[in-house]
């Protein structure tokens, strides 16, 4: 039997070519290449807001052999920018599925290339970091792909195309809690895991300002995750910034480096991010290694904290990178990975149980101030 001829093709911005065939949408994208080591996770990988404008490498080699499940998605329509792997399996065996990987993609009109060496994709990326990439058809010439990709900036809208546009509620079960969560591109599970734990919470746009939020009277403030570069969003530094001390606030991935940036501390880009599923990372509090879920490509600069009133509490082994930090006296706290990954590590639950200390303490000591 014949080999398929490769269809479509995928050109860095160096120069470099890799073919593959389509995979989901056939569609022309220009997005930002990145790499994810999860073995598992996709269908959450490929439904991450905060995987706006990038186009994902998937580095485990067998991807789609479980499909699609409906109550797995992490957002109701899926953002992702493309998506890279070695090898696709379109007939998935668990039972829970609804769809298969590629007709979710023509769904959501994400583009995919499939058969790509990624182990030597990956390897560039780590060399060269993340840069432009541009998904084409594999007889689109070089040069016409590169005048593309030259012409083509990636938007520094994201967070604003994958945020609510309007107040929701959420809650279930018992309601000891009000969470006000402000939505940069919020995963599903955060919300889960703060409704589980008895909180009602209430889902407020990116930009929403601070008095709007302290007209809901919340218990707390969460910050989500969320898609670019946090200096792109100074209304939400601004929001927390005039909200910091008033509540406990707790920040997550992106919320933790906007909350680095209201109290003066200064970001960066990492060469080529932290994405993948087993990070470790040290609480310097206790000393414990958390094994972690990360999704990133910018960090806290570590020397910038000084003088901020943050102090770090955690930190990443493999780089030494800033992992998480804190406020005590005005109650707030953030991390860079994610303690509601699903599926993923669950050593970093404990966190949302710390926010709801905070929660009861700030309760309780409002009720005395009242008498």
């Amino acid at each position: 039997m014949q080999a398929m001829a490769f269809d479509r093709k995928i050109i860095l911005e160096e120069g470099e070519e890799y073919y593959g065939y389509a995979l989901g949408a056939v569609e022309e994208c220009v997005c930002e290449i990145v790499f994810n080591t999860s073995m598992v996770g996709y269908q959450e990988i490929l439904s991450d807001p905060s995987y706006t404008y990038q186009a994902v490498v998937m580095t485990y080699p067998l991807i789609g052999n479980y499909g699609m499940a409906d109550e797995d998605y992490e957002t109701t329509t899926p953002t992702i920018g493309a998506l890279i792997v070695r090898e696709y399996n379109d007939e998935p065996s668990n039972f829970r599925n609804t769809a298969t990987l590629s007709d979710c993609m023509k769904r959501y009109h994400i583009s995919g290339v499939c058969g790509v060496d990624t182990r030597k994709l990956t390897r560039s990326i780590r060399d060269r970091g993340s840069r432009k990439v541009l998904i084409t058809d594999a007889s689109t010439p070089l040069d016409k792909g590169l005048m593309l990709l030259k012409s083509h900036e990636i938007p520094k809208d994201a967070v604003a195309q994958v945020s609510c546009k309007t107040t929701q509620i959420a809650s279930l079960g018992t309601q000891n809690y009000h969470v006000v969560a402000i939505d940069c591109g919020m995963k599903r599970n955060i919300v889960r895991s703060l409704n589980s734990r008895g909180c009602r919470v209430t889902v407020v746009p990116w930009d929403t300002p601070a008095e709007t939020i302290r007209a809901l009277q919340p218990d707390g403030v969460f910050l989500s995750n969320g898609p670019g570069d946090p200096t792109d969003v100074p209304q939400t530094v601004a929001t927390i910034r005039s909200l910091k001390g008033k509540y406990p606030i707790f920040g997550i991935c992106l919320g933790h480096q906007i909350i680095s940036l209201a109290y003066g501390a200064k970001t960066y880009k990492l060469k080529f991010g932290h994405r993948g599923g087993n990070h470790p990372v040290r609480s310097l509090a206790t000393g414990r290694i958390e094994i972690t879920s990360q999704n990133h490509s910018y960090a806290v600069d570590a020397d910038s904290l000084a003088g901020t009133g943050l102090s770090v509490t955690h930190i990443n082994l493999l780089d030494g990178t800033v992992e998480g930090v804190s406020c005590e006296s005005e109650q707030v706290f953030s991390v860079q990975y994610h303690p509601e990954s699903a599926p993923g590590p669950q050593d970093s639950t404990y966190l949302f149980d710390s926010f709801l200390k905070r929660m009861e303490e700030g309760k309780n000591r409002a009720q005395k101030n009242r008498y």
